[in-house]
């Protein structure tokens, strides 16, 4: 295909979370594919792959709104980023609009909604990655975390307004709603965008009723950097490991009764809130704290199970596909996009969400090595017959970018 333009529009210009990993790999490798590439990111540093690659970089050198220590500073910038917008617009001067797409990643933790909107008023094509839930609800998970449970309410009504659903004080979520409003009537957004990148069945599911009647929904899935190889062997095994944040919504201190409950060798590979907690818990658990790539997949492929305990949605699963890969089986949450990657009783198994009694019964059955092992391997099996590798990925993207363009 002709090579094209794409710039791609994410807060971070390093890896900071799954989306900036989605990002900024496609980035490098739609490069990598011919296509002539640019980064706008609000905070660096410059990502090793990113600098390795002729991608171009446009970073503000602006702080995250969590971080910077002058709060008004910050208060205003993540509702409006007068910069970003400007130094966009500036940007896209010199793109044609005819064979230039502006992909947007995830703008909420700096960059604000006004990077969109300058890329529609400068007349631009615009496809955004729904990899949360920000385009709709405030807090972004459709989740109440003080009573930590999935949000039912339609997001910015007057029940949701009134509703104290943030994770730090109802003020915090009085701006995130001042946000919302802000996106919606001066960003433009979702109204204003007519094409959405989604990455499972089931976050479309939520999000679709308050996106444009008339846009196009894409799916493509997130990239998987697993390279083939034979899968392990989980009966060999006899960590069950939990991959992420030690978040409450995410669901860690409910592995951490079970595992305490059953004596199952628990692994918590991740940093957060709930840290300290688990290791009361659980006294025999292993935290691992934050590790890099490469070491992630070494716990993946020392796993009996990884288990995705999830109370909150998701939108996608990333480390399920991975342990997939790997011939791992996983228990996870049926409220939980992941959900969806995993065949109850076939591949892994289906958690009632928040229910530490099941979670004991599941762990209980993948006690037992033959069940893992047949588990496992089914689930490497259903991963490789249609693999969502970089290259699929990419390939997803491409006829994307040629749709919009047409």
């Amino acid at each position: 295909m002709n090579p094209l333009t794409i710039l791609v529009v994410n807060d971070f210009a390093c890896v900071e979370g799954g989306a900036s990993q989605v990002a900024l790999s496609s980035a490098a490798g739609l490069v990598a594919r011919g296509h002539h590439v640019h980064l706008f990111a609000a905070s660096g540093p410059v990502s090793d792959e990113i600098a390795r690659s002729p991608v171009n970089v446009t970073v503000l050198g602006q702080r995250s709104i969590a971080d910077d220590p002058s709060r008004l500073r910050a208060a205003i910038q993540g509702i409006w980023n007068r910069r970003a917008h400007d130094t966009m617009c500036e940007l896209l001067a010199g793109f044609d609009r005819r064979t230039t797409v502006v992909h947007c990643h995830v703008w909420v933790k700096s960059l604000s909604s006004s990077v969109v909107r300058a890329a529609l008023a400068c007349r631009f094509p615009v496809v955004i990655t729904l990899h949360d839930y920000f385009t709709a609800c405030p807090n972004g998970g459709f989740f109440n975390y003080p009573k930590r449970e999935i949000c039912t309410l339609r997001a910015m009504s007057a029940a949701c307004v009134l509703t104290n659903c943030d994770k730090r004080s109802y003020p915090q979520k009085l701006w995130r709603t001042a946000r919302q409003w802000v996106q919606k009537h001066m960003g433009d957004v979702p109204s204003g965008v007519r094409h959405f990148i989604t990455v499972s069945e089931f976050s479309e599911r939520i999000l679709r009723p308050y996106l444009p009647f008339e846009c196009r929904t894409h799916r493509v899935s997130n990239p998987v950097s697993i390279e083939p190889g034979p899968p392990v062997n989980p009966d060999m095994n006899e960590d069950f490991v939990f991959v992420g944040r030690l978040d409450p919504e995410k669901g860690p201190m409910v592995f951490a009764e079970a595992a305490a409950l059953t004596g199952v060798r628990a692994v918590f590979v991740g940093d957060g809130m709930c840290a300290e907690t688990i290791r009361r818990k659980c006294p025999s658990a292993i935290v691992t704290g934050w590790v890099g790539r490469e070491q992630v997949i070494q716990h993946l492929r020392q796993a009996r199970a990884l288990v995705f305990p999830s109370l909150w949605y998701e939108t996608f699963g990333l480390t399920v596909a991975e342990a997939a890969a790997l011939g791992v089986p996983a228990i996870v949450s049926e409220d939980s996009a992941a959900a969806e990657l995993v065949e109850d009783g076939v591949t892994g198994f289906h958690l009632r969400t928040g229910d530490v009694g099941d979670f004991c019964a599941k762990l209980k059955q993948l006690s037992d090595g033959q069940t893992a092992t047949r588990l496992g391997h089914a689930s490497y099996g259903r991963y490789w017959a249609s693999p969502t590798t970089i290259e699929h990925h990419l390939d997803h993207l491409e006829r994307v970018y040629q749709e919009i363009l047409s």
